[in-house]
């Protein structure tokens, strides 16, 4: 299925490219295939969560788009709040998605200096979608389940270790779940994707 994401009123869309609407109604169905999609990835997560009995408390608010948007409905939350960025090396070859704290600024030179990368740069929303079947906004490091062939490489901001609560959206940008940071780590051990500590 060949498809485009583009920005439409604040979040990214997904232009099935067999459809054949007009313009407004082809919003519509773009509109419900993200929100559908969104809800099954919810219930995967948690199901996930479920699975390797990881307790989990969660808060719905208003969406959100931006990591300041996140932090401003969930500050009240215990913990650390994150961010996650998707990016790829130079010849294209790997993809990492990085989880840091959201307040803070990332040099990506000094990443590729930890980890022995080519130069990194931001990848795009569709290479997002083909592997973790997420766009952006909505991207967290529980949707790398859908990884299948664990592909993307995870690295962590060693801040985020340091037992404190975490708080994550599930996949949609209208929830925020609430996990301990030793349960953050079950989770990592559990999944086959290769996962990096980094110092950001």
């Amino acid at each position: 299925m060949k498809f485009i994401i583009y920005k439409y009123k604040n979040s990214y869309q997904i232009d099935m490219s067999f459809y054949n609407f007009n313009r407004n109604k082809k919003y519509v169905i773009i509109y419900l295939y993200l929100y559908n999609r969104g809800k099954r990835m919810k219930k995967e997560i948690y199901a996930k969560l479920n699975e390797l009995q990881i307790k989990y408390k969660v808060l719905e608010h208003n969406e959100v788009f931006t990591a300041d948007e996140f932090y401003s409905v969930t500050k009240d939350m215990p913990g650390h709040h994150c961010k996650n960025l998707f990016l790829k090396n130079s010849n294209k070859s790997q993809n990492y998605l990085v989880v840091v704290k959201h307040d803070k600024s990332v040099d990506l030179k000094n990443i590729r200096t930890q980890i022995g990368s080519t130069r990194l740069s931001f990848d795009s929303p569709e290479k997002l979608y083909e592997l973790m079947k997420v766009t952006p906004g909505s991207v967290n490091p529980f949707s790398i389940i859908n990884d299948k062939n664990s592909e993307v490489e995870v690295l962590i901001d060693s801040d985020l270790l340091d037992g404190q609560n975490l708080n994550f959206h599930p996949a949609i940008n209208t929830e925020t779940f609430n996990i301990s940071g030793d349960d953050f780590d079950k989770f990592l051990n559990n999944i086959k994707n290769k996962v990096i500590k980094v110092n950001i």
